[in-house]
């Protein structure tokens, strides 16, 4: 088997780590492994199989003067549209997380259980979806392949992490300030919540990303548009996104209307024998997938898979999953594995 030389990009950030991790965990093939960041990060050194490896700075002169296979990359989309671009013209494949190309119609959007036929050799940009689209997706590819998807209602409870460290460190000081003063006045004083518009901490936030013009945010139209090009453009689909207190793991209250019935039996063996899917589903023993149990989970969780009794052909499920892992990084390494097929 060939080895590669691979990069990762925004190597020092949440998803950055975990890429790392899963290139380890999956025994990606790797001849040489390259860390990218901003110039803040660049000289510090991170630890891949037991080595040190010196992070270097992202810049047009690294590009230039570098060749490597592909690049999987983890930073923000001014970054990627910045940088892709550069990397397609020396003929390297570049794995972008951002939301920088997911609704080219050049740009294969992936998920691999559900669309790696689309992968070309000749494309060297690809997409990784949003977190929260891959995981409720891939639960849904299943059913949609067995009788297509008419609707789709969604309501997403998205952990602190999906917005990066800074979140993720947000949601700490918050969370300390309230426990070590006054824990019967919950509400902080201020206005500076940032990353956030508003407290987060014992607080959800009906809000991910700015509003468009509908009245949706941009978060929510993601999971629309990435939906349809990844299952289905004849899909209906509606989405509510909101911010919760927990550290890592989205959560899915999803509706969904087929256009003909599948018993909740049918629905349950149809994920049960779909890759990477576990089903928890035992309400009489009160189990069913939660987020704190999804942590460093390779899985996507599916419970409470119920008949929806005011609608025909619809139901009901509840889908879990690590927002670092299948909704970034495993994702993204998963995809390399599927390239390196056909390269």
């Amino acid at each position: 088997m060939k080895n590669y030389k691979v990069a990762v990009a925004g190597a020092t950030g949440a998803v950055g780590r975990e890429m790392m991790k899963m290139l380890e965990a999956l025994n990606f093939p790797i001849s040489e492994l390259r860390l990218l960041a901003s110039s803040r990060s660049s000289g510090k050194k991170l630890l891949f199989k037991g080595k040190e490896i010196t992070i270097e700075e992202l810049s047009p002169e690294w590009i230039a003067r570098n060749n490597v296979d592909m690049v999987i990359m983890s930073a923000g989309g001014s970054v990627s549209e910045k940088y892709s671009p550069m990397f397609r013209d020396k003929k390297i494949y570049v794995i972008d997380n951002s939301s920088a190309w997911r609704m080219d119609k050049n740009v294969p959007l992936i998920v691999p259980e559900i669309n790696p036929e689309t992968l070309s050799k000749d494309k060297y940009i690809i997409a990784n979806p949003n977190c929260s689209t891959i995981q409720m997706v891939h639960a849904l590819a299943p059913l949609h392949r067995a009788v297509p998807i008419k609707r789709i209602i969604a309501v997403t409870f998205q952990a602190v992490s999906g917005g990066g460290q800074k979140a993720i460190l947000e949601l700490e000081k918050e969370s300390r300030k309230i426990v070590d003063g006054n824990f019967a006045e919950k509400k902080l004083s201020g206005s500076d919540f940032s990353p956030f518009p508003h407290q987060i901490a014992f607080n959800c936030i009906p809000q991910i990303d700015v509003f468009m013009e509908n009245g949706f945010t941009k978060e929510e139209m993601k999971m629309v548009n990435e939906t349809k090009k990844i299952l289905d453009p004849r899909i209906a689909v509606s989405v509510t996104c909101v911010r919760v207190p927990i550290f890592r793991g989205h959560s899915e209250a999803v509706n969904v209307e087929l256009s003909d019935n599948l018993s909740v039996g049918e629905v349950r063996r149809l994920l049960e024998n779909e890759p990477g899917i576990k089903v928890i589903d035992d309400t009489a023993s009160l189990k069913y997938p939660m987020a704190i149990d999804s942590d460093g989970k390779l899985e996507t969780f599916v419970g409470r898979i119920r008949k929806d009794e005011s609608r025909p052909n619809s139901l009901w499920m509840w889908i879990v999953s690590d927002n670092l892992l299948k909704g970034a990084a495993l994702n993204a390494v998963q995809i390399a594995q599927k390239l390196i097929e056909i390269i």
